[in-house]
């Protein structure tokens, strides 16, 4: 029989690290405790997830995320989870500073894009998933970005978030043009925006 002080506390997210659980002020030695137990099992690189957590698409966002806690999910996986569009993308895009080191995400596949200044602090946003905070752009800076990275994803993918994203009211005009101005890409957006005037 497992000593109740020994649990699994409650403040610890589903996906975590062994810092969560030493800034809980429990000892690192407990994860190993869990791990015989079964409580907890191991997912990553010195990731864990709560064995009763229940398994949902967004698992490996959260893991990723615990991963790379610098990182900001972008332009495919936040269309994702803002509901923009129909992308299911395959891998996890997050961007990065421009001089961070790439981490070792295995076994999830990851895209990075590295960002500075600016664009590395603009229309980011925190959201909870599974306990995990993550670090996302905002809807109107993921739409412009899909324009700055139309040559890797695809313009038509650019478009359909841009239709999407006013359609829906997941964003706006306004706050479109001040992503774009942010990131320096107002000649690139502007046009599209216009013939969505017209």
């Amino acid at each position: 029989m497992s000593n109740k002080a020994d649990s699994i506390p409650s403040g610890l997210p589903f996906v975590f690290r062994a810092r969560d659980v030493i800034g809980l002020g429990f000892s690192r030695h407990r994860i190993q405790t869990w791990l015989r137990r079964g409580e907890i099992e191991r997912v990553g690189r010195g990731i864990y997830r709560v064995s009763r957590a229940p398994h949902t698409e967004w698992e490996s966002l959260a893991a990723v995320a615990t991963m790379v806690p610098d990182g900001i999910l972008c332009l495919l996986t936040a269309l994702r989870i803002h509901e923009i569009g129909t992308q299911s993308p395959g891998e996890v895009w997050m961007a990065i500073d421009r001089k961070a080191w790439v981490p070792d995400t295995s076994p999830w596949r990851v895209r990075f894009v590295r960002w500075s200044g600016r664009t590395l602090r603009y229309g980011v946003e925190t959201q909870d998933v599974q306990g995990v905070t993550i670090r996302i752009t905002s809807p109107a800076r993921t739409i412009v970005d899909c324009f700055r990275y139309r040559h890797k994803i695809g313009l038509d993918v650019a478009l359909e978030a841009l239709e999407d994203g006013l359609r829906d009211r997941k964003t706006t005009v306004t706050a479109l043009t001040r992503a774009a101005d942010a990131c320096r890409a107002r000649t690139v957006v502007r046009p599209y925006l216009e013939s969505l005037a017209r």
